[in-house]
């Protein structure tokens, strides 16, 4: 079966979200390393790579600054608040898209949906993505995300908010970090509120090639 055509305007609401963290630096910290909590102090500055974009022009990696820091005590080191759930390699957007969708298609569709949005994941990533992520929510007994409907394609608030940012900038006024960070509703991985949990069965009915 053929994904559904993305309309225009939806695809444009995700590269609005996608543009408004291209080339942020994060920097802040609470200054206490949640290893040991020991002191910390700035040590240099990480590039990571936030979303691979498919762009008329060939592909395009968009990329973010993460402040790196080194604790006094324990010699360890940890990142600046950033958006990225833990242990992933694309941004915490991208992965909420990639639940989104997987909420109404089959996991082994939602890349050829994100790809009509332009954005590049391939489908081994995506299902290990919503896989260790929704396992994660239900391990820990946290909410699962919020979605609205456009054109009725299921799109997370993640994307809703950082689009709005992006629009709503302009030369005079930057996108803090802060905005980012709460937009993607970092921390990322703990959204507030046990009383909604991810319906496991549901999803992993959608995943069934026989659904």
């Amino acid at each position: 079966m053929k994904p559904r055509r993305i309309p225009p305007l939806v695809a444009d609401i995700v590269k609005a979200a996608i543009s408004a963290v291209d080339g942020i630096t994060f920097t802040g910290n609470s200054g206490i390393c949640p290893v040991c909590g020991g002191h910390l102090t700035g040590y240099d500055t990480k590039r990571k790579q936030f979303a691979h974009l498919i762009t008329a022009s060939g592909p395009k990696t968009v990329y973010v600054d993460v402040k790196r820091f080194s604790c006094h005590t324990c010699h360890r080191f940890c990142l600046a608040d950033n958006p990225f759930y833990p242990d992933t390699r694309i941004g915490s957007v991208i992965i909420d898209l990639c639940i989104a969708l997987s909420m109404t298609v089959p996991v082994n569709r939602v890349p050829a949906y994100l790809a009509a949005m332009g954005i590049l994941v391939d489908r081994s990533s995506c299902r290990l993505y919503v896989q260790s992520t929704i396992s994660y929510y239900v391990r820990n007994n946290l909410r699962y995300m919020d979605t609205n409907s456009a054109f009725s394609i299921h799109l997370p608030h993640s994307v809703f908010l950082l689009s709005s940012l992006a629009v709503s900038a302009d030369e005079e006024m930057r996108i803090g970090e802060g905005d980012i960070l709460a937009a993607c509703g970092f921390p990322s991985a703990q959204r507030a509120g046990p009383n909604r949990r991810f319906p496991l069965e549901q999803w992993t009915k959608r995943d069934d090639p026989g659904y």
